[in-house]
């Protein structure tokens, strides 16, 4: 969620920013933002409208506040979004919170019912989904194939809540049952960022959903076609009308979000600003809250690693996605004779190669806008201020067809522990390094910064492994995995000021977030039972 976004404001006569015209856009983009404003419903991506998606039906927005969504490649003007009115907000609410009373009775098989679909559905509609993901947010078409597939592995997890929303009981005292029952909370809420426009979504829809809750979801307004995509999904998947509602919108909706008493868990991926705005404001007004905020990795590169596979793995995990991951290595702690494999790194990075998302070859893409392109060079030109080292720099990258691109390249600065490029989170594709003598000094720098998704390590030491693992104090380790997020079985865990709130996203956790405990004592004295004739057709349970 952006705090300051670019917006229009319609009135009779309107003076709009002139953007590039959809001839702007290269062959491949422009077919694919064609297809995509006659295939479906919600979304646009050749200058018309986003909707909301409120009681099942897309529907055209009367805001009087919209919010350009531009092609981060050439600034060609894709769709607005609106900034959501209060009364269709209000009616977003409504028709979540009648849907609760009919889609928390239906049984869980049903429910399941809808998750076996909506994989089915993502499936058939991935090429849509990822061309969405590189028209709005830049990313490399294989990339957005992945934050497609990542987020279907949590559908494909929830499946399984036929087993995994089982209760406990047992019979404390004769004829006297304790049971405890996995009930849905109610209305639920899910705020996303841009830098997973599928993935985030496809963290909550479907975990609120099979556990019996409804949601709002407020997607990123710099990118919101994936999530207009998969609501439709999610009609298509048989889903009743409200049980899944899109809203639009910035700190207006969020506020909605955070003070509507029907409301009652908000998930949130996103900055530190917001994350702490919506926690407590949130939980203020009585809401469990999940917050997944800002991140600072480290990969500590050990000097008896493999270096291939410790260099390639260091280059993709600190450029892909231009650096705009929560998990992206943004900063590396070469230990020891190590040191000397910095030139190395160097070359391997000057390698990839940077372009428009659609094109063949394309490593990384563009910055989603201008002002996190000027917020990463100036970041860049911090370190140089400070003494710092640029060993490789991607500030005024020039990429042939594409001069008005938010593009910066791989950028890889040596700099200190007390350097504004290592204490803030960058965002972007620059790769802190930072030098250390020991394992222990490695280990120390890392625990005395302030984030905590993930760290780690690249070494063939088992006991040096094991000592990391250990020691560091992250909630999301890896040896020799340059991006250790976990698989929807388990459940994400990133720790001290990454984030806020006890229970984490999908997996055992995520169903522990979209439920409450309800626990029955009860008593059935068999002394007092009637007998009766047993039926002997086959029981159906539906």
């Amino acid at each position: 969620m952006s705090f300051a976004p670019r917006t229009v404001r319609l009135s009779p006569i309107v003076s709009r920013r002139t953007y590039a015209t959809l001839s702007g856009l290269s062959q491949a983009a422009r077919t694919r933002a064609e297809k995509l404003s006659a295939d479906w419903n919600g979304t646009h991506a050749t200058g018309g409208n986003t909707k909301n998606y409120i009681g099942g039906e897309f529907v055209e927005s009367k805001a009087t506040v919209w919010h350009d969504v531009v092609d981060p490649s050439t600034q060609t003007l894709l769709t607005r979004v609106p900034e959501t009115t209060s009364v269709e907000f209000e009616q977003a609410v409504d028709a979540a919170s009648q849907a609760y009373k009919t889609w928390s009775r239906q049984s869980v098989l049903s429910r399941q019912r809808f998750a076996i679909e909506l994989q089915n559905q993502i499936r058939q509609n991935a090429d849509a989904l990822a061309a969405s993901i590189v028209l709005e947010q830049g990313k490399t078409l294989a990339d957005a194939h992945g934050d497609v597939l990542r987020g279907l592995q949590v559908v494909e997890s929830a499946i399984g809540i036929t087993s995994t929303l089982l209760g406990d009981k047992i019979e404390v005292s004769k004829d006297m049952d304790t049971e405890v029952r996995k009930v849905p909370l109610g209305v639920c809420a899910s705020v996303a960022p841009f830098n997973f426009p599928a993935m985030i979504p496809l963290w909550t829809i479907p975990m609120a959903a099979v556990t019996g809750n409804t949601l709002i979801l407020k997607p990123s307004e710099r990118d919101p076609g994936a999530a207009m995509i998969i609501a439709e999904l999610c009609k298509r998947s048989g889903l009743p009308p409200g049980v899944v509602n899109v809203v639009h919108g910035t700190v207006s909706t969020v506020n909605a979000i955070c003070d509507h008493s029907a409301i009652k868990a908000i998930s949130f991926v996103g900055g530190d600003r917001a994350g702490r705005h919506i926690y407590e404001r949130g939980t203020k007004n009585g809401k469990r809250v999940q917050a997944n905020m800002g991140a600072k990795n480290h990969a500590v590169l050990m000097p008896d690693a493999n270096k291939n596979l410790a260099l390639n793995s260091i280059v993709g995990a600190a450029f892909g996605a231009a650096g705009q991951r929560c998990m992206a290595v943004s900063v590396v702690v070469l230990v020891g004779t190590a040191q000397s494999w910095l030139p190395e790194l160097v070359e391997r990075a000057k390698k990839l190669q940077v372009n428009g998302g659609f094109e063949n070859g394309a490593d990384l893409g563009p910055l989603i806008s201008p002002a996190a392109k000027s917020r990463v060079e100036m970041l860049i030109s911090s370190a140089e201020a400070e003494g710092g080292r640029i060993h490789l720099d991607g500030r005024g990258i020039s990429v042939p067809d594409y001069p008005d691109g938010n593009f910066v390249g791989p950028t890889i600065m040596e700099a200190t522990t007390t350097m504004q490029c290592y204490r803030e989170e960058i965002f972007g594709p620059a790769l802190t390094v930072i030098s250390a003598d020991t394992l222990d000094d490695a280990l120390d720098i890392i625990n005395a910064n302030r984030y905590g998704n993930g760290a780690v390590i690249f070494t063939q030491s088992g006991a040096t492994a094991r000592k990391f693992e250990a020691e560091v104090n992250v909630g999301q380790i890896g040896i020799n995995v340059p991006i250790p997020v976990p698989l929807p079985m388990f459940a994400w865990s990133g720790n001290k000021g990454s984030v806020l709130g006890d229970i984490g996203f999908y997996g055992k956790s995520g169903i522990n977030f979209y439920t409450q405990n309800k626990t029955i004592t009860s008593l059935w004295r068999s002394e007092d039972a009637v007998g009766s004739r047993a039926s002997v057709n086959m029981p159906t349970l539906n």
